[in-house]
């Protein structure tokens, strides 16, 4: 379900005239059950009986990312949107939502047979070590998901077999023959008119081959009118605006029915009322969304799946899967009789020094070999900070450096460092005042208030970039501040003036308390080293809600932690070979002094 993967469709004209409608011999009810019905904010109410609890839980944030397609390893791309769901769970467990935050693997289809093969595995050797490698990069990057669904899992397969059942009830599932040019790598038929010299594929730039298949079908054009019902009445389900403009482009301009299940295809949930059949990636693959609501070891129904938390709160993903998820995706729940998800959030790809990512340019970024070298906290920044989030974005190593280095190391970690050292000269590492007693009557507190509700507001309208730069006009207040009040003169002059300068490093030391609380969401661990090195526990630090930024945390007698640098600058390879160079002369010249004695 990663970026990449293609929508299959079929025009109505295409498919063959003797068409013939299914259904099982002891079909579900049409009518559905009173635990299917909605409830406030559309979210299912199903079961709410059976738990005495039930009334008293708070509502599920469900945030999902893609299931990510196992037929290569992890790119920059796939953890760009993790990073990106992983700020807005934790922004969310911070607003002390009960967060279920999803991500897993897609894991059928031909494509992945086809990886396979080439890397001498089966099907299942080649998913569980792909699936594996997801699951180390996700910890690598500090990643903290509730659930992990993969798409070859029992309990996965038990629901999508319920789903299909109730879709086909609806007499929305159809079998038709279907001959077209067929793309292995997109896994979609294509339109000649699409394709480029000797019928290849304008995206894989591969020949495309003529296939001729009996399969089923979803007949998606018979939502037309409930899809742009659901875009007229709801127009936050597609996000950013722009994205919404692009869906209902695609509506207006007539929907086909596509295929959902493939004959020639082995690696994958067979059609339940056909075994010779497998069922088509995106009609499997979407509903690991709801699977992954299902605890390891209950029993496995779709119905079990949704009382636990349906619908989705925001689905995150990449702009090219987005037409699978507003309008294939809704289109198949309402068959179901399942809620849409609230909002669906298409954002934008990453290129590498202005130029789109390819294994033929030679310009790939490996998100394993980033963290190796600058660590979770500065990748987790940068793209967060400098892509604004739903737009397309660019990665330079001279810029990544560049904006860390400044925004990380400079502007918040040495404000830190240069503090927790003036009061460990000066005050003994020891608070004289606590922070709302140091900031009585000034107009600093007030500023780095209104910037915090501010970063609050950007959290909750997913700016995330924006919340990375009000977060550090906290930084660059700070740092204005003690340029200002230039506290260590002050603590020399003694009496008043020197009182004056220890309220004056208890104010930036709050400062450094809440930065430690907004940043948390984007870089944790850098957070949890600032909230340690204030006197705090890391298990008073997992505690922290967003309430607790407000002014005055700090009390009188709290003693700092040793002052040493939280976030190390990254060196260039130019200034290490300086510094050498600088050494080396150094060296040089304290010889030649030496002979001359």
């Amino acid at each position: 379900m990663a970026a990449g993967r293609a929508f299959l469709g079929a025009p109505c004209s295409s498919l063959a005239a003797g068409a013939r409608r299914l259904a099982f011999a002891s079909p579900l009810p049409r009518t559905l059950t009173p635990a299917l019905r909605c409830g406030v904010r559309g979210r299912c109410i199903a079961s709410a009986s059976s738990s005495p609890d039930a009334a008293s839980s708070p509502e599920p944030y469900v945030l999902t990312t893609p299931l990510y397609y196992v037929n290569a390893p992890p790119h920059m791309g796939s953890a760009y949107t993790t990073i990106a769901a992983d700020a807005i769970a934790r922004f969310q467990r911070l607003q002390e939502k009960n967060v279920i935050f999803i991500t897993g693997t897609d894991e059928h289809g031909e494509k992945i047979a086809a990886s396979a093969e080439a890397s001498g595995r089966n099907p299942k050797e080649h998913c569980d070590a792909i699936s594996s490698s997801y699951k180390t990069l996700w910890a690598d990057l500090d990643i903290e998901y509730d659930k992990f669904i993969r798409t070859t899992d029992s309990k996965h397969e038990a629901v999508v077999n319920e789903f299909y059942s109730r879709v086909l009830n609806s007499g929305d599932i159809y079998r038709a023959d279907y001959e077209g040019l067929y793309c292995v790598s997109c896994e979609e038929y294509k339109d000649e008119k699409e394709l480029l010299e000797n019928n290849c594929c304008p995206v894989h730039l591969k020949p495309c081959v003529e296939r001729k298949e009996d399969n089923y079908f979803f007949a998606l054009s018979k939502y037309q009118h409930k899809l742009e019902e659901l875009l007229t009445r709801n127009p936050d389900f597609v996000r950013p605006s722009y994205r919404l403009n692009e869906v209902q482009g695609w509506i207006k301009s007539g929907l086909r029915d596509f295929s959902i299940s493939r004959a020639s295809v082995e690696w994958g949930i067979p059609v339940p009322n056909d075994t010779k059949q497998t069922i088509y990636v995106w009609f499997d693959a979407l509903l690991g969304y709801i699977s992954a609501l299902l605890d390891d070891g209950e029993q496995a129904s779709l119905q079990q799946a949704v009382d636990h938390g349906w619908p989705a709160s925001l689905h995150l993903i990449g702009k090219d899967i987005l037409r699978f998820h507003a309008v294939y995706w809704p289109a198949m729940l309402m068959s179901a009789g399942l809620t849409v998800p609230d909002t669906v959030f298409g954002h934008g790809f990453l290129t590498k020094d202005g130029m789109k990512m390819g294994k033929s340019l030679g310009n790939t970024l490996e998100p394993k070999d980033l963290v190796e070298r600058f660590g979770a906290d500065a990748v987790r920044y940068f793209f967060l900070r400098e892509v604004e989030f739903g737009n397309d974005g660019d990665y330079s190593e001279e810029r990544f450096i560049n904006i860390v280095n400044a925004h990380l190391a400079n502007t918040i970690g040495n404000l830190l460092n240069r503090t927790l050292g003036l009061l460990k000269k000066n005050c003994k590492s020891k608070l004289a005042f606590d922070s709302i007693a140091a900031a009585d009557g000034g107009l600093f507190r007030d500023n780095i208030e209104n910037l915090v509700d501010k970063a609050k507001h950007h959290y909750e309208n997913l700016l995330l970039s924006s919340a990375c730069e009000t977060v550090l006009e906290i930084g660059n207040l700070g740092n204005l501040y003690i340029d200002e009040q230039a506290p260590w003169s002050c603590f020399k002059q003694g009496g008043e003036s020197a009182e004056k300068a220890a309220k004056d490093l208890v104010l930036i030391l709050e400062t450094m308390r809440i930065i430690a609380i907004a940043l948390s969401p984007i870089t944790p661990s850098l957070s949890l080293r600032i909230y340690t090195q204030l006197g705090f526990t890391e298990d008073q630090f997992r505690l922290l809600r967003w309430e607790d930024t407000k002014w005055g945390g700090l009390k009188a007698g709290q003693v700092m932690s040793e002052p040493k640098p939280v976030f190390a600058r990254i060196e260039t390879e130019a200034e290490e070979d300086g510094q050498a160079s600088s050494k080396a002369a150094k060296g040089g010249r304290r010889k030649h002094a030496a002979k001359d004695l």
